[in-house]
């Protein structure tokens, strides 16, 4: 690609993950979405009205075909269900092209590792998109945990919970986990990731797992033990009428704490809420502090997909951690089942 020309994007999927999540980011962090694939004729009218500038496909079988330079695309985004990521994601890199898939790369661990194999062989650019590593509370957690302010971490909880008694009427609902739905592969894959990020990789986990209002789970608990023994504890729940607190790390010199999470309600909420340019408090009981919040935003992660692209820098998400990842959710599922401690096992790749 020409020097300084924007990186071209082929968003497969319009849905409510590349309509409302990955097309505007790509247009903050300056990429073109020049190729939009669905079959949808109400999304390719949102197309034609929000990305005037790009041409509408059926599928990613036409996107494969486009080719690449100035009339194709530099690199192709997955925003589809998450039962066919896998499918999706060796034909592109088969055939050679940079892939973003979103999370989680496949629906187990052994799919994924499938994926990494693949894209090694062919020499392919490969990533995840984990923008959860990107929120506020995630980086400036990471830039406390540096400084050393809380000591040896004893335990990290972190909550996606949300009231919602009615399910919203999508595949994320309504599928079963062989392709793609419930929540341990849509928010405790997030969950997950974040704690390997700032704890490092699982050892063992136990899991509790039901299906209280929809087909695949929407209450689920994960007990961590990362390597070297520091727990963390993350709860998904679609029906939670009082969420808990976002995350309370435990520290031996205080703990980190937000309440509220991305407008989500909270039974937790007053004075302990977050104002502009603070995400969280320290806190050594009584005493308290606000947090500054860290630079960055979910932009940067496709601003560093288009440096690898160029070839001026790496992926933003290494693949072979959203393996890990699924291996955590893979044992997390056996540990539900058997009610018992399940030691994590990562294929290789």
């Amino acid at each position: 690609m020409s020097a300084g020309a924007p990186v071209r994007v082929a968003l497969v999927g319009y849905g409510s993950a590349g309509r409302g999540i990955h097309a505007p980011l790509l247009r903050e962090a300056g990429l073109e979405v020049a190729l939009v694939a669905t079959g949808s004729p109400e999304r390719r009218a949102a197309v034609a009205e929000e990305l005037p500038g790009a041409r509408v496909v059926d599928d990613l079988a036409a996107v494969l075909e486009a080719g690449t330079g100035p009339d194709g695309v530099d690199v192709v985004v997955l925003a589809s269900p998450s039962g066919v990521h896998e499918e999706q994601a060796l034909a592109c890199v088969e055939a050679g092209r940079p892939v973003v898939v979103d999370k989680p790369l496949a629906v187990d661990a052994a799919g994924a590792a499938r994926v990494v194999r693949a894209a090694r062989d062919a020499g392919a650019l490969l990533t995840v998109f984990q923008n959860r590593r990107w929120d506020d509370e995630q980086r400036t957690l990471a830039a406390l945990l540096a400084s050393g302010e809380l000591g040896d971490v004893v335990r990290l909880e972190r909550r996606w919970e949300r009231w919602r008694p009615v399910p919203k009427d999508r595949w994320r609902e309504s599928a079963p986990p062989a392709e793609g739905g419930g929540l341990l592969l849509d928010l405790q894959t997030h969950l997950v990731d974040s704690a390997v990020q700032l704890l490092g990789p699982v050892e063992s986990v136990y899991a509790e797992v039901s299906a209280q209002l929809t087909p695949a789970e929407d209450t689920t608990f994960l007990a961590l033990r990362h390597a070297g023994g520091v727990r963390s504890h993350l709860s998904a729940v679609s029906a939670a009428g009082a969420p808990g607190p976002r995350t309370r790390v435990l520290g031996t010199r205080g703990a980190y704490v937000v309440v509220s999470f991305e407008g989500e309600a909270s039974g937790f909420a007053g004075d302990l809420d977050d104002d502009a340019g603070h995400t969280g408090w320290l806190v050594r009981a009584p005493e308290r502090e606000r947090v500054a919040t860290a630079p960055g935003g979910h932009a940067d992660y496709y601003r560093a997909v288009a440096q690898a692209v160029r070839g001026e820098g790496p992926v933003p998400v290494d693949p072979v951690d959203a393996v890990h990842v699924l291996a955590v959710v893979d044992a997390a599922r056996v540990s539900a089942e058997e009610g018992r401690v399940v030691a994590v096992e990562t294929p290789a790749v």
